[in-house]
């Protein structure tokens, strides 16, 4: 019976759409996290009698036909970039994007990674870095005589140093775009990688047409709405529940089948 299987792959489906779900709602106190949604794709169908066939000597044709589906199959898992929250933290380091954009943050291997996590620190030598000791592109050092630092908008950052009236420039930071920010790949600490998918990263000023600016002393929160994913989350299990349905009464079919004398 078709059914058996038909209703496995709704099951596993159901399945990934839970699991994707629960990431969201265990996420949803993650510095900048997108939350993400699942799609779904019906698989192919079997022709029993097919839709424009012939129907017989004279050229009448069917008009509908007979297609069964097969199931259905998870497509993507789309990644929604709105804009979170912005939380009040007062520490000097911390920057949220306002609008479009990532910060660039070099890996240890040397690539560049991306991020909207503004959660920076300095490092030993007063490097700006991030939760994990990865420098900011472009590197910036904190003079160790700086009395304090402030960012502006356009991404400046100036430090007031002891004994002097003028701050001090001492690096700008940027922001890159890219043409689909879905096709960005994660991989995790809130680190994304260019991918053929998501086009060729484009640096800019914060501020400039098409880019973010920055706010100092606050953070970008996730975007989960916990509301709507109980609610996404209530209808998956109905939605996983149906299909075993479907294959408890299929099941109940064929032992009505065997039991025939």
């Amino acid at each position: 019976m078709r059914s058996l299987n038909i209703a496995a792959t709704g099951m596993l489906a159901q399945q990934t759409n839970v699991e994707v779900i629960s990431n969201n709602i265990a996420n949803m106190n993650t510095t900048a996290y997108s939350r993400r949604r699942p799609e779904f794709n019906d698989l192919l169908y079997q022709n029993l009698r097919r839709v424009g066939a012939n129907s017989s000597d004279s050229g009448t044709i069917v008009p509908s036909g007979v297609q069964l589906g097969l199931g259905v199959r998870t497509a993507a898992v789309y990644r929604i970039t709105e804009q979170g929250s912005l939380l009040n933290t007062d520490n000097t380091l911390d920057l949220a994007v306002q609008g479009k954009g990532y910060f660039r943050v070099t890996l240890p291997n040397g690539d560049s990674g991306y991020s909207r996590d503004g959660s920076f620190q300095l490092s030993a030598d007063r490097q700006i870095v991030t939760h994990n000791g990865y420098t900011v592109t472009p590197g910036m050092t904190i003079p160790a005589n700086a009395v304090s630092v402030s960012i502006n908008a356009s991404g400046q950052v100036s430090a007031k140093i002891d004994g002097q009236v003028t701050p001090q420039v001492i690096g700008q930071f940027d922001l890159a775009t890219f043409a689909n920010e879905a096709g960005l790949e994660a991989i995790g600490d809130n680190m994304f990688l260019e991918t053929p998918a998501s086009g060729q990263a484009t640096v800019s000023t914060p501020g400039q047409l098409g880019y973010g600016t920055l706010l100092q002393g606050f953070l970008e929160t996730s975007n989960v709405n916990v509301v709507s994913e109980v609610t996404n989350l209530i209808s998956a299990q109905r939605a996983y529940e149906m299909n075993s349905k479907v294959i408890k009464t299929s099941d109940e079919m064929m032992g009505s089948v065997t039991q025939l004398k």
